[in-house]
């Protein structure tokens, strides 16, 4: 899947999410490999239910992201499990795959919560800061991937 396709997201939003507020804000993002569907929940905390299954937490492919407040500046936050614990391939193979559909997914993460992005148009400037977690220090990294604005179109 390499095009983002608005009909294959299926988002929930948090009753008890304050639409106004950007902290705290997270988002869990998982798919369907079957199905192609992404999967994005919008919510005060990490959806731990979404990413609790057997095969999420082997695969440990989910997306997780939060919005940060630096220095007066909002800044989107992105965390991604390159290695470590109990994971699905090499830690190479999984940055590979990973920098392949963080486009996608940071679309789809962007269009999932587009009314509250366009509630608070400075959210648009945002840096989008990834961070790829790995044990070894060659897939390691904080990477600036742009603005928020680069992945809402």
């Amino acid at each position: 899947m390499s095009e983002f396709k608005p009909k294959k997201l299926h988002v929930t939003l948090d009753p008890m999410l304050d639409p106004h507020a950007l902290t705290p804000r997270r988002y869990t993002l998982t798919h369907s490999d079957q199905t192609g569907d992404l999967f994005l929940t919008v919510a005060p905390a990490y959806d731990r239910g979404q990413i609790s299954g057997w095969y999420t937490r082997l695969m440990r492919d989910e997306v997780l992201g939060e919005w940060a407040d630096a220095e007066g500046h909002p800044e989107l936050h992105i965390h991604l499990h390159v290695s470590g614990g109990l994971v699905f391939g090499t830690a190479g193979m999984r940055d590979r795959i990973f920098r392949h559909h963080l486009p996608l997914a940071l679309r789809a993460l962007v269009y999932g919560d587009r009314d509250a992005i366009a509630a608070q148009q400075r959210l648009l400037d945002a840096p989008l800061i990834v961070h790829f977690h790995a044990r070894q220090d060659k897939w390691d990294r904080v990477e600036d991937w742009g603005k928020v604005r680069g992945y809402s179109g």
